[in-house]
């Protein structure tokens, strides 16, 4: 045997050899600098490899609205995430959702392939999409990222690709049931330095989205339930827009939520009678059942279009995006796979000239806001964020609640989401279950009993 082979064999050998004495010797065979393959598809198994210990629900109601938070521990002592999951009016389906079926099957994982476990989560049903695999899934997914900006000592929106604005713009909510009383409602906004605010119009004797007026009609019997006619609303909203342009000029920007109230051809209708008062957006015009319509709207006015905080299936908005059909992206963030699908949505939106508004509402949580905020100041195209402003025990229950200042959110530089909670003190405000739901939902009806959307 001459000497290159021989010398070949005892190479082989000794990897060999390494191979079955252990991975650390079969490391030290390697040439200087390299590194072994990572067994199990790239997933460290040595003793420090961080792992998902425990992923649970919290469901808490500072503020009086029905909260679901998830925490996913690691084995970390210490290092955990915190998510929004809340879907307000099933909080219950949630909370199973994450408890009884997430947590065994992330159990033992890694928390840094966060990509990887969206999938998993995503395709563990079989029956994909739905508002509680939906939520459960962004609950795990935001606490994910909040993890990996621990790790990092970085805020969430810093691995998102950084800051392109200093702070976020918001929108605040007034209401009237005419032109006066929609001024004197916008007008505490504008005094507080807010430069965006939508305006709801109430109708006398209806229960329209947004102000009452004290003489809504209800029905009884099995068609209990407020009344709503669409076409005094449809009417009513123009002549509100009228005043406020007389009154406050075009330095307030104005929207308006027709939150899916309206048959499609009067939403149309609306909309090219408020083009004249260049609205910021005019929300959800149609149903998402109703889709189709939004090809006929384009074509007749030019008033800006917010759709998509009832989306959770991708089929949904990519159409809208891709055909130029919408401008402004309104999902919520824990109804869509959240920040991970986010950041998705946002950078097809991009391409398309689609600016992101992500939903906000009360029954968005803290770290709901704290997750919309990290995409908000990540994302070139964003376009306004719907919040609202955090007091009393909702501050003391979660600590690092983003603060809204002059019209503008501000996060702090911790790191992750830069938010937590605190169960002992959430604890002392259960979520209440009778009844099992905010059982005005399903209860809107025309004048003659027939059920409307809501």
């Amino acid at each position: 045997m001459d000497r290159r082979n021989f010398v070949g064999k005892l190479s082989a050998g000794a990897a060999l050899a390494g191979l079955f004495a252990g991975r650390n010797t079969f490391a030290a065979t390697l040439p200087q600098g390299a590194q072994a393959e990572p067994e199990n598809g790239g997933e460290s198994r040595g003793e420090g490899a961080l792992k998902i210990t425990r992923v649970r629900s919290i469901l808490t109601a500072p503020y009086g609205i029905r909260l679901v938070i998830v925490k996913v521990e690691t084995s970390d002592p210490g290092l955990y995430g915190l998510g929004c999951a809340t879907f307000t009016q099933r909080p219950r389906t949630v909370q199973t959702a994450v408890d009884t079926y997430l947590d065994p099957f992330l159990r033992g994982r890694n928390p840094d392939n966060i990509e990887d476990l969206w999938q998993a989560m995503f395709q563990s049903s079989y029956w994909r999409n739905g508002p509680v695999l939906m939520n459960g899934l962004s609950g795990v997914d935001a606490a994910l990222w909040d993890i990996k900006g621990k790790r990092a000592g970085m805020p969430v929106y810093q691995l998102l690709g950084g800051r392109c604005r200093t702070a976020v713009p918001v929108y605040g909510h007034a209401s009237g049931s005419d032109g006066e009383s929609a001024l004197a409602s916008v007008t505490k906004f504008l005094e507080r330095g807010y430069k965006y605010v939508r305006v709801q119009v109430g109708v006398k004797g209806q229960s329209a989205y947004g102000p009452r007026t004290g003489d809504e009609k209800k029905l009884q019997g099995h068609f209990e339930g407020d009344v709503f006619e669409p076409t005094p609303y449809q009417l009513a909203v123009p002549k509100v827009f009228d005043y406020l342009r007389q009154e406050l000029g075009d330095e307030v920007e104005l929207l308006h939520d027709v939150h899916e109230r309206l048959h499609p051809i009067q939403a149309i209708k609306l909309a090219k009678d408020l083009e004249v008062h260049r609205l910021f957006f005019l929300e959800d015009p149609f149903a998402p059942e109703d889709i189709g319509y939004f090809k006929h709207l384009r074509h007749q006015c030019a008033t800006p279009i917010a759709m998509g905080e009832l989306f959770n299936n991708p089929n949904e908005w990519v159409g809208l995006i891709s055909e130029r059909l919408i401008d402004f992206i309104r999902c919520h963030v824990s109804q869509i796979g959240g920040i991970t699908m986010g950041r998705k949505i946002a950078a097809l939106c991009d391409f398309f000239r689609v600016r992101t508004a992500w939903h906000g509402p009360g029954d968005t949580s803290p770290v709901g806001h704290a997750a919309n905020l990290a995409l908000d100041l990540s994302t070139w195209n964003f376009g306004i964020q719907e919040g609202r402003e955090f007091q009393g025990a909702t501050l003391d229950v979660f600590p690092g609640c983003p603060e809204i200042k002059n019209g503008l959110f501000h996060v702090n530089e911790k790191p992750g989401l830069g938010i937590d909670i605190d169960e002992k003190l959430a604890a002392k405000f259960p979520i209440k279950d009778n009844p099992p739901f905010d059982l005005k939902w399903g209860k809107l009806r025309g004048a003659d009993g027939t059920i409307r959307r809501p």
